[in-house]
């Protein structure tokens, strides 16, 4: 069943800030949103990488306390928060979501969005051009590999996860750019399967409105932006229509 966003006040779209001890400006511009601008929303949506790296819902290393608190305190006031895994964080599990409130989400997402049909994807799916990214997210979302990597003392988990990052930096700068977008016939497909013709992602840290036509009908594809420590982006929704706070 898609959830019902209701009417009276504005709905928040966000992703890829990649929170990390590393980004303190990032992480104080997030805490600043949560308690001066998502606290007037009905709804917030977080569609992935909320967190440069999530090695488990045991790490509670800075900045992730203050993260929780602020969470649960806009919870707590009644704004309802959702939350997709992105492939950054996509060990953030049920532990972390009762700490703060935030109800999870899974991989696609139909939400009713002011009466039209909605999809919410982190984005990552999308990108099927990346052949190797696919077979890695194949592997690392079996129930084998999560509790392997799980049941590893949480400093190792903290200095392979570094490790990680490093290699991922260097992958993808020797991959072509468009490897790294969205497949059109995916998005097409994926639409289609889930009967909508508004897709609502990040990931591909490239923000846009893609406007297409599917099988006579026009579609559109609103991609996210990237937060950065002295620019941020918000798709805000009403039942009026969206625009997007520059902050």
């Amino acid at each position: 069943m898609p959830i019902i966003v209701p009417a009276s006040k504005d709905t928040l779209f966000i992703s890829d800030l990649h929170l990390s001890l590393e980004k303190p400006h990032i992480t104080r511009r997030f805490l600043d949103f949560l308690k001066n601008r998502a606290i007037h929303a009905e709804a917030l949506y977080i569609l992935g990488d909320l967190f440069d790296t999530w090695v488990g819902d045991d790490d509670f290393m800075p900045p992730t306390n203050k993260i929780r608190t602020q969470l649960k305190q806009l919870t707590n006031s009644g704004v309802k928060v959702y939350l997709q895994q992105g492939n950054r964080d996509f060990l953030l599990g049920q532990r972390f979501c009762l700490a703060t409130g935030v109800s999870l989400l899974g991989d696609y997402s139909v939400i009713d969005l002011y009466g039209t049909p909605t999809l919410l994807m982190h984005g990552d799916l999308l990108c099927t051009d990346d052949l190797p990214y696919q077979a890695f997210r194949i592997k690392s979302h079996t129930s084998e590999w999560q509790y392997s990597v799980l049941s590893k003392p949480l400093l190792l988990r903290l200095l392979v996860a570094r490790w990680y990052r490093l290699r991922s930096y260097f992958h993808k700068r020797g991959k072509a750019q468009d490897i790294m977008d969205v497949n059109q016939n995916s998005v097409i497909d994926t639409l289609r399967s889930h009967n909508c013709l508004r897709l609502i992602h990040g990931h591909t840290h490239r923000p846009n409105v893609h406007t297409f036509i599917i099988d006579g009908k026009t579609a559109q594809r609103f991609v996210l932006s990237e937060w950065y420590s002295d620019k941020t982006e918000v798709l805000c929704w009403t039942q009026n229509g969206y625009n997007i706070e520059v902050m």
